[in-house]
């Protein structure tokens, strides 16, 4: 079990992870002047620097030789990084068309996606504040259709994108670092030739939009891996219903910034498609506080009774007859 010292560590590095996903559209929005095809193509190139050095520092080299004999895995990286590169160019593009509080949205919607994958997909076994939870987020979406008077298709795309990026994660089962290293190397390509296509037509902000849009542009590796870094160390030392619950830091900074920094229009019917969302997502950590709750109650019960038992057996052998 972690230290008290660890968990206070992970706490703070999951609030920093969160709170710098949750801001990063004020840096996207600082980018205007580039496309969003562009911003994606940097945020892909200058990735795999950083990744790089961060496996030569932790000497992380061993798991590629079994990787590249593994199609399967293989396979399901380059579906990764196909649906992540979607979700990145979305978000990128939501941002810098005044599209935030959608985007918040679609990273509020989420997690019932996610839900829903693991019934339909994986066949798990819903409780049930978590199928009210689920039709509460079907219901939001519906009323969200209303407001907008269409399909909220941007926070649909991010959601699903998202849930669908979680999913073939699981069948690769590679530690952060390792999984963003292989993702950005099937990206560097493709992205540093369509970079090189941009240059050759003089249609680059990179070139032509001065050293400090260059430099912004460069730092979107970092502003890709630092986040990361600190939510894999997070992950590591607090327990998942924590980072769980963390996880609505970030819809709720975009959130906030579309209203205070972007102002964008709220009309009340769209307040009340966000309301229905938040309803979801208190049933959903309320029954996972009460899971855990009860899961460490049934543990503790289950470790005394273990040494009733063996103090039962001790006093046993204890007696001469």
């Amino acid at each position: 079990m972690p230290s008290r010292n660890d968990q206070r560590t992970g706490l703070a590095l999951g609030l920093a992870a969160y709170t710098m996903w949750g801001l990063l559209p004020l840096y996207w929005h600082l980018l205007d002047a580039a496309a969003p095809s562009e911003i994606l193509a940097h945020r892909m190139v200058w990735s795999l620097p950083v990744a790089i050095v961060l496996l030569a520092v932790l000497r992380r080299w061993a798991w590629i030789p079994p990787l590249l004999r593994q199609p399967k895995r293989l396979g399901l990286i380059l579906v990764c990084t196909l649906v992540i590169s979607a979700n990145w160019f979305l978000y990128i593009w939501s941002v810098n068309d005044g599209h935030v509080l959608e985007a918040s949205l679609g990273y509020f919607i989420n997690p019932l996606v996610s839900i829903a994958f693991g019934v339909l997909v994986l066949r798990e076994r819903l409780r049930p504040l978590q199928w009210a939870a689920v039709a509460i987020g079907a219901l939001a979406v519906v009323v969200m259709t209303l407001a907008y008077g269409r399909m909220p298709w941007i926070a649909l795309g991010l959601a699903f994108s998202f849930a669908t990026y979680g999913l073939a994660k699981k069948g690769i089962k590679l530690d952060g670092i390792e999984g963003f290293s292989a993702e950005t190397a099937l990206q560097l390509l493709p992205a540093l030739g369509f970079l090189l296509y941009l240059g050759a037509r003089g249609e680059s902000a990179f070139v032509t939009g001065g050293p400090g849009e260059a430099l912004l542009l460069a730092g979107c590796g970092i502003a890709t891996a630092v986040p990361l870094i600190c939510f894999g160390a997070s992950a590591m030392r607090l327990p998942l219903v924590t980072i769980g619950m963390m996880q609505y830091l970030a819809p709720t900074f975009q959130f906030l910034l579309g209203l205070t920094v972007f102002h964008e229009r709220m009309p009340p019917e769209r307040w009340t498609g966000f309301v229905l969302v938040w309803l979801a997502l208190c049933l959903l950590t309320w029954d996972a506080l009460r899971t855990a709750r009860r899961a460490r109650i049934a543990l503790a019960a289950a470790g005394a009774r273990a040494g009733e038992a063996a103090a039962r057996g001790t006093d046993t052998r204890c007696v001469t007859p």
